[in-house]
């Protein structure tokens, strides 16, 4: 109860809020209930359950998505960003941008053309060698939360951060900085907006 009470918080306070949510689960009638007003999306990238989450609930906002990369390519992913440019915090963006691997491409434009507020990383599967890992919507939020226009802060909550895998891309791409709330295996970041010429701190490719 811990973990979701975090979320809660945060996404009472700011209702109607832009909410964007990495899965489909059980709890996905909850979140959207919780942000009548505001828009809840939710990505998700196994197609059956997908089709049987829409169907029980067709009111939902979801969209089905492929990944592009696979959890066993983690640390190759996480060593070559750094020598790709379109990758680097300063010149990152997500829409058709093929170079960069950890960049989220070929998503629905409201994916793309909504400033979101919060976004809960808990999918996709990150279990598995050959399963997509969340290595790219973790880079692919730190981006966009960078990027935010309008004012205020982003907030990312992430999941499972007793594996490996999303806790290295947490502390690289979400920042310890920005970590404001920890509890059982969910952590909570409050990332602020980067202005496009702000200088970048120990290297072009540093995002912390």
């Amino acid at each position: 109860m811990a973990e979701i009470s975090i979320s809660f918080n945060v996404l009472k306070e700011l209702a109607p809020a832009n909410f964007l949510v990495f899965g489909l689960g059980r709890d996905s009638l909850m979140w959207a209930s919780l942000n009548p007003r505001g828009k809840t999306l939710f990505l998700e990238e196994d197609l059956e359950w997908f089709q049987k989450v829409t169907k029980d609930s067709p009111f939902l906002r979801a969209h089905h998505v492929r990944y592009r990369t696979q959890l066993q390519e983690a640390d190759r992913l996480l060593r070559s960003y750094k020598t790709e440019p379109s990758c680097f915090p300063a010149k990152s963006y997500l829409r058709g941008n093929e170079r960069c691997k950890l960049a989220l491409t070929g998503l629905p434009d409201e994916f793309y053309d909504t400033e979101w507020d919060l976004i809960m990383v808990d999918a996709p599967k990150g279990y598995f060698a050959e399963a997509p890992g969340r290595m790219a919507a973790i880079y692919s939020a730190a981006v966009m939360a960078r990027n935010r226009k309008k004012p205020g802060i982003t907030h990312v909550f992430l999941h499972d951060v007793n594996r490996r895998v999303e806790k290295t891309f947490a502390n690289e791409f979400l920042c310890r900085k920005y970590r404001v709330h920890a509890a059982g295996r969910l952590w909570h970041f409050a990332i602020p907006p980067v202005a496009a010429n702000a200088t970048i701190d120990g290297g072009d490719y540093r995002f912390c």
